[in-house]
């Protein structure tokens, strides 16, 4: 009986997000959004379809794993390197910024130290997968734009490992010199592999050479290597995520690169489909209904911080302000890794239930709205040229969604004239009865 009901929740699962993820990639939407959607839909704020999320959280976890060990595989290290000071600038200035506008909260809402760090993190992080998807909606992958964009998000990535690293050392045992001596490690093994691998054409490994010609076993490097390594991390106590991340930079700067990536990104596309399906079923509609104030204003002062705020590092960095303004829209959403940092904070007890709930609605949403606040902030820079255009805000709005209200204009005629023609007959009908 337990297995059939597992195999129907993985059946629900699949189905679901296969048809989330075709709806939202048809809307020119990142594919991640629809699993998110599906996850809402199945869990308990929806229908209650998987009303045990136990039973996905290891396979969420793993796909963490590997989309770190993705991202580690895929890291064009030259590339960064030439603009590695600017990118890790500015996701310094970033966490900074973030710090400062949290730690001001913190006297409101009474956070600990603890709590002010995973909440700044949280805020500081922005979504690669989401980004990248707007870069290619509006063509500028390729571009100076897509560029600073991208090598930001791989400066972020590198800093989410010391990250996970700080907010455990906030658990039962504290913050101690053992801790600190790991993450000085950490780092400094971080930076020391980054200017090797930079340097170096390919690296050689023999295990992986062996592997390689062998068919059946070669898919199998890819996942033993991610795995392995997060395993070997967590002996040493140091996070899981952090070993998979570099298992990935060695394995990509190997000679089978190319193949490792295709073997494994199937298995990969699973378990992250799992991941922010996991998300969603985390998701409480009833807590936003509930706190639907406190959440939109939460939302909107994030994007509207995080991109002031990554408006004015860019340009303090030397970047134009047309670069710095659409770079800083692409980066304005909170990323997926921080529903991994919430977790953390739950685990390690300095983040209770409802800020918990307060923060996961917040991400979700965030990443859902922001190809809207991208478009929309596009729009309002475009108007600000122009005072009268801005002179009230019911003309705001409509300047702003002019195109979409144009589109809808046909459709309000439609249904006005519906509208009519069903209370004429009804009044044709009242007509006629009294007439009887």
């Amino acid at each position: 009986m337990d297995a059939s009901l597992d195999l129907t929740g993985i059946a629900l699962v699949a189905l679901a997000a296969l048809a989330a993820g075709l709806l939202l990639t048809r809307l020119k939407q990142p594919a991640v959004l629809g699993y998110v959607l599906a996850g809402v839909i199945l869990g308990p704020s929806c229908f209650s379809l998987i009303e045990n999320r136990e039973s996905v959280s290891l396979l969420a976890e793993l796909g963490v794993l590997l989309l770190l060990f993705s991202i580690g595989m895929e890291l064009n290290l030259r590339a960064f390197r030439e603009v590695w000071i600017i990118s890790v600038g500015c996701v310094l200035l970033q966490v900074l910024g973030s710090l400062g506008m949290i730690f001001i909260a913190s006297f409101l809402f009474h956070w600990s130290l603890g709590t002010t760090l995973l909440i700044g993190f949280i805020i500081a992080l922005s979504s690669t997968a989401v980004s990248v998807t707007m870069l290619e909606n509006v063509g500028e992958l390729k571009t100076a734009v897509g560029r600073l964009t991208i090598s930001i998000l791989i400066a972020q990535d590198l800093a989410f490992v010391p990250m996970t690293l700080i907010i455990r050392s906030f658990g039962d045992q504290g913050f101690d010199y053992m801790t600190v001596l790991k993450l000085i490690i950490s780092i400094v093994v971080l930076v020391v592999l980054i200017l090797y691998l930079s340097r170096k054409e390919r690296v050689h490994i023999p295990v992986v050479e062996r592997a390689a010609r062998h068919r059946e076993i070669f898919p199998i490097l890819g996942l033993a290597f991610c795995f392995g390594a997060a395993a070997l991390a967590g002996l040493f106590g140091i996070s899981a995520a952090y070993g998979a991340f570099l298992a990935g930079m060695i394995l990509g700067n190997t000679a089978e690169r190319h193949r490792i990536i295709k073997v494994t990104h199937p298995t990969q596309s699973i378990l992250l489909m799992v991941f922010f399906v996991s998300v969603g079923l985390l998701m409480d509609l009833e807590y936003i209904y509930t706190h639907f104030m406190m959440v939109a204003t939460v939302l909107l002062v994030v994007f509207i911080c995080k991109t002031a705020l990554n408006v004015t590092i860019l340009k303090f960095l030397g970047q134009p302000l047309a670069t710095a303004f659409l770079s800083s829209l692409m980066l304005a959403q909170i990323g997926e890794f921080s529903f991994v940092m919430a977790t953390i904070g739950m685990q390690v007890h300095i983040l209770d239930p409802s800020t918990s709930r307060l923060v996961i609605a917040v991400t979700a949403l965030s990443l859902l709205f922001s190809p809207i606040w991208m478009e929309t902030a596009r729009r309002l820079r475009r108007l600000g040229s122009n005072s009268r255009t801005l002179s009230t805000f019911w003309r705001t709005m409509k300047n702003l969604y002019q195109p979409e209200t144009n589109k809808l204009k046909p459709l309000l005629k439609k249904l006005r004239e519906g509208h009519r023609q069903v209370l004429s007959k009804i009044k044709i009908t009242r007509l006629r009865r009294k007439k009887k």
